[in-house]
């Protein structure tokens, strides 16, 4: 699978590529090592160089630059925090599939999971600088009509009135998965703040 060209067609041309990506025969370790892993590094270098290094204004605070540790700390558990939460939304997906008269399907569950992940992957770079982080919120938002794109493909054999409680149910899921992954790192950030880490 060429990175490049497979991130780039699922932005700009995702109804096509979906019919591609259904066609196509892979793994779920091959999902993950030739795609996932590549692109969810993105955000996390990104976060690591706006954090570590150009640091952000904070109100009544002024210029705020993590530790270079603390920034790297952070990168790193923010990648692993996306790989799982990735997974996890993919295993979600199949077992909700028979609830919306869907075909059970874990490596196409998996293909929805990490392909509709690209925008947000990609818009991960404006963590470079801190006050941008918002267009990342933004791409995840066009990652949410890719999502239904892939549904509505449909890459689960999903029944078209179904589509979209489908869809709703899977976004309620990775919203859920997102805050519990914002607390947890939260709370980690928090207790190694306190504690000096």
């Amino acid at each position: 699978m060429d990175l490049v060209a497979r991130a780039q067609a699922i932005i700009l041309k995702p109804k096509e590529e979906w019919g591609k990506i259904k066609a196509e025969s892979t793994t779920i370790a091959q999902l993950f090592t030739s795609y996932a892993v590549l692109l969810a590094a993105v955000p996390a270098i990104a976060q690591f160089i706006g954090n570590g290094l150009v640091g952000k204004r904070i109100p009544f605070v002024g210029w705020v630059r993590f530790p270079i540790g603390s920034a790297l700390f952070q990168a790193i558990l923010y990648y692993v925090f996306t790989l799982v939460s990735v997974y996890v939304f993919g295993i979600v997906i199949n077992a909700l599939a028979p609830s919306f008269g869907s075909k059970q399907s874990p490596v196409n569950a998996m293909k929805l999971a990490v392909f509709s992940m690209t925008p947000m992957w990609i818009g991960g770079i404006f963590y470079i600088i801190p006050f941008l982080g918002f267009l990342a919120w933004l791409a995840s938002l066009y990652g949410l009509y890719v999502l239904y794109l892939g549904f509505d493909n449909p890459l689960m054999d999903t029944p078209k009135e179904k589509v979209v409680g489908y869809l709703l149910v899977s976004i309620v899921v990775i919203v859920v998965l997102s805050l519990v992954v914002a607390l947890v790192l939260g709370a980690i950030f928090t207790v190694g703040s306190i504690s000096g880490i």
